[in-house]
């Protein structure tokens, strides 16, 4: 992709497409055929004066299949907004560690950012950093929600535009812009926030030993928006969440005060016995409206070893492109360093060697739309969007995730964010298509980039068509196993947000019993003629393990983490995703290099060290002769060199793998036969378990879910029935 390209796009007068490489052009008479519409357009008079064979713009380069541009007509709004939200309901080694990674922060935030606080416990505190002579805050009452005006009205703030003092009748005279009071450039308040970060004390508020502490989460948040909604309206902003516990008083609260109540769980949710649940989404989905159309991003760092009230919150998260990061310890690394991630910058290439001081790889005010061929309609999309209820002839009544509309609200955008399409065809077998025939989408991303200036990527897809209905070896050619696993896993997650997880299950497995009865090669009724192509060949065994995964799967996970898996599942890439639908093992061992193995029982060795990859845990596995060699301190003597060499090749591949994901993966190392190695035997195909009586040496998992071999063989005598 070239960079940003200075100048407006050119679009179709018949469909608004954007000029691409795919499109007709006659050199003679300076037009160009949309191929979306077959509209013809006139080029530009610029265009046309200099447009031939050899002298064309970036855009109809054929490798340019994606540009972007820097929008002209469109005047820069201002920085980047950046509201901390931070609660005090933790203890003082925890405040400290917050305290900690809240400095660091300023420090890698761009000088001209605004900033601000608000602190929250059983009240909440907004903080006034530009009141030099003493730290000065307005307190509101934790257990009561504040709309927008109400907050303008008490911190005594003038609404603003574009940065200038919106005029209107409901303004008082006196009042002034919250830009200067309670937001302030990074480089005029550094020393003004971090005092006041100092001098953070825990919520002071007594506390009986039988009651929760007070946390007013929701109320934190309306305050928060209230203020950026009337300071930095649809100007790029973050509010950014920093909670250690669940809400126990006012809106969003998802549990009462009195310990001898349980936070609500599976079972709850099942038999609908929260009663909190469902007040809490209304409030969060009310607020993600708010957040929406202000187009403000909600972020969420959930530092806890209870839960915090994620389950609820993801609507709000999801639908304005926010991250979430869950842990255990505000002092953790999968805290701290995937806070510093966030504000990672682009490589600048006029910066001195060895620095990236480029622009925050972070878009705001996201919005993407799709125009396609017309023998297409467009049933939906799955990931951290939010419908924009676009209608028109080319959207499909069937729905497909959010659907009913062909554009919709990404808010948060960064270079990792992934959306999945679902389309459905029109085109009848009535009507044949022609053999030469070509399929396009055009995918149309608008943002505001952190430096204030307006973006839009265009991204424009051509392919053939297969039109032999009897025919379908071009299909199964073109298969993509990886892609199709992953938009299954999407599927499936996103229908057991409102339908029964069972249900869901017997759907996978009907999809991939009707894929193999089509696209396997076998004898009617004979299981052992059954052959899948390799096209197909892996494609069962991630729908195995899809079965399996904690993103369908209940046992072991708590609904807030649940939730917390499912989102980022939503919003990462093909390759990421399948690590988390099936993890990789690598084996470490005396015999070779390290190499990998199957996700089986039988790859645990008494001699081998595993490093298994989930994307949310590094997990290193030492067998039970590694262990007690360990133990012995062999790999301190010098004449074990190699044994050491063996400890340390794993740890070594874990940091590489650790070095870029976001969020950071927790690392955990343990031995075979410990209460740890349950984070790799959960994961482990379970061909030998305590039924078995192969006599075999390989480890014993004690479950009572099937095999992959069962699984597949099952699979096979389905696909095959007449």
């Amino acid at each position: 992709m070239p960079g940003p390209l200075a100048y407006d796009p050119i679009r179709c007068n018949g469909c608004s497409a954007v000029l691409n490489p795919y499109v007709q052009v006659d050199y003679r008479t300076k037009l160009w055929t949309c191929p979306f519409c077959m509209a013809r357009n006139h080029f530009p008079p610029h265009y046309a004066e200099n447009i031939s064979e050899t002298n064309l713009p970036a855009e109809l380069i054929p490798q340019f299949t994606t540009v972007e541009y820097e929008l002209q007509q469109v005047q820069p709004i201002g920085p980047p907004v950046f509201l901390f939200v931070v609660d005090t309901c933790v203890d003082e080694e925890e405040l400290a560690n917050l305290r900690d990674a809240l400095q660091q922060t300023l420090n890698l935030l761009p000088e001209d950012a605004l900033v601000g606080l608000v602190t929250f416990g059983t009240l909440v505190h907004v903080h006034e950093l530009g009141f030099s002579e003493c730290p000065k805050s307005y307190v509101f009452r934790g257990d009561k929600e504040y709309p927008a005006q109400k907050v303008q009205d008490m911190l005594g703030v003038v609404p603003t535009r574009g940065g200038q003092v919106a005029g209107g009748p409901g303004n008082v005279p006196g009042r002034q812009p919250a830009i200067g009071r309670f937001l302030m450039p990074v480089a005029d308040c550094t020393f003004a926030l971090e005092q006041v970060l100092e001098d953070l004390q825990k919520d002071p508020w007594p506390c009986k030993p039988d009651e929760r502490l007070q946390r007013c989460t929701g109320g934190a948040l309306t305050v928060a928006m209230g203020l950026l909604e009337s300071s930095v309206p649809k100007q790029g902003s973050r509010l950014m969440l920093f909670v250690s516990g669940p809400p126990t008083v006012g809106a969003g609260m998802i549990v009462n005060r009195a310990k001898t109540e349980n936070i609500r769980s599976h079972n709850d949710l099942q038999k609908n016995q929260a009663p909190l649940f469902k007040g809490a989404v209304e409030f969060y989905k009310t607020l993600s409206d708010r957040a929406v159309a202000n187009y403000t991003v909600v972020d969420a760092f959930s530092c806890s070893l209870d839960q915090v009230g994620i389950l609820e919150a993801k609507i709000l998260i999801s639908r304005t492109g926010g991250l979430m990061v869950l842990a255990d310890s505000f002092g953790q690394s999968v805290f701290r360093e995937s806070l510093r991630r966030v504000f990672e910058r682009a490589p600048d290439s006029t910066a001195p060697a060895g620095t990236s001081m480029g622009p925050l790889q972070m878009g705001f005010g996201g919005q993407i739309e799709v125009i396609h061929s017309r023998e297409f309609k467009i049933a939906g999309a799955i990931g951290p969007v939010a419908s924009l209820k676009k209608t028109g002839a080319t959207v499909a009544e069937t729905e497909i995730g959010i659907g009913g509309t062909h554009a919709w609200y990404l808010g948060g955008v960064d270079p990792s964010t992934t959306i999945a399409f679902f389309f459905e065809v029109t085109n009848t077998n009535a009507t044949p298509l022609p053999q030469h025939k070509r399929r396009y989408f055009q995918f149309l991303t608008s943002y505001q980039a952190s430096s204030g200036k307006f973006r839009l990527r265009v991204t424009t897809v051509c392919g053939a068509w297969h039109s032999d209905t009897t025919d379908h070896t071009a299909i199964g050619k073109g298969f993509d196993q990886e892609a199709a696993a992953v938009l299954m896993a999407r599927l499936s997650v996103f229908r057991s947000e409102s339908e029964e997880v069972a249900d869901v299950m017997r759907w996978v497995d009907r999809a991939l019993i009707r894929l193999c009865s089509k696209f396997a090669t076998y004898r009617k009724d004979d299981a052992s003629s059954f052959r899948l192509s390799v096209e197909f060949s892996i494609y069962p065994q991630f729908m195995f393990h899809l079965r399996r995964s904690k993103f369908l799967q209940y046992f072991n996970t708590s609904p807030d983490e649940q939730a917390y898996y499912r989102h980022i599942l939503l919003r990462e890439n093909t390759s990421n995703a399948l690590i988390m639908l099936q993890p990789s093992l690598l084996s470490y061992s005396f015999q070779g290099p390290p190499q990998p193995v199957l996700l089986d029982a039988v790859s645990v060795r008494p001699d081998v060290i595993l490093l298994l990859d989930t994307f949310f845990h590094c997990v290193m596995f030492h067998g039970e002769t590694i262990a007690a060699w360990k133990q012995q301190g062999y790999q301190l003597q010098e004449e074990h060199v190699n044994f050491r060499n063996l400890l340390e090749a794993p740890q070594n591949d874990a940091q590489i793998i650790m070095k870029h994901r976001f969020p950071v993966p927790r690392y955990i190392v343990c031995d075979q036969h410990k209460s740890e190695a349950r984070f790799l035997l959960a994961i482990l195909n379970p061909s030998v378990t305590h039924h078995s009586s192969d006599g075999s040496n390989s480890q014993a998992i004690f479950t009572d879910d099937v095999s992959l071999r069962v699984f597949m063989e099952h699979l096979m005598k389905l696909a095959v029935q007449s």
